[in-house]
């Protein structure tokens, strides 16, 4: 299974982004997906999740800002970010992930945001 992000990029506070993030295989499609992201020296944050059946979860900090979404034709996971904020400088990742305190599966090299 290879996870590939991107989207990241450098924008002003208040400015959107999307993360996309794409699969190998049919993962997006038949399992949990989610995302987290690890800013320096801190935790890992479980971000958004979204089950196979499509029931979606967010964490606090994001919620109502931040949209999930899958595109399982072309085995794709989606972040719409808006209303940033520098607290949401991190590196995204996208995972295998049921909960939003994890376990992550799958994961790789991210995709950098930083909000200024």
């Amino acid at each position: 299974v290879q996870l590939v992000e991107s989207g990241g990029e450098s924008v002003q506070a208040g400015r959107s982004l999307r993360l996309s993030c794409a699969s190998s295989g049919s993962i997006v499609s038949t399992m949990c997906m989610g995302w987290f992201r690890q800013a320096p020296g801190k935790e890992r944050e479980g971000v958004a999740a979204i089950d196979s059946d499509e029931t979606i979860s967010y964490a606090d900090s994001v919620k109502g800002r931040f949209t999930i979404s899958k595109d399982n034709a072309k085995t794709t996971l989606y972040l719409r970010m808006t209303s940033l904020t520098p607290e949401d400088t991190a590196m995204y990742y996208c995972a295998a992930m049921c909960e939003l305190g994890g376990p992550f599966n799958f994961w790789r090299h991210g995709t950098q945001v930083t909000v200024s």
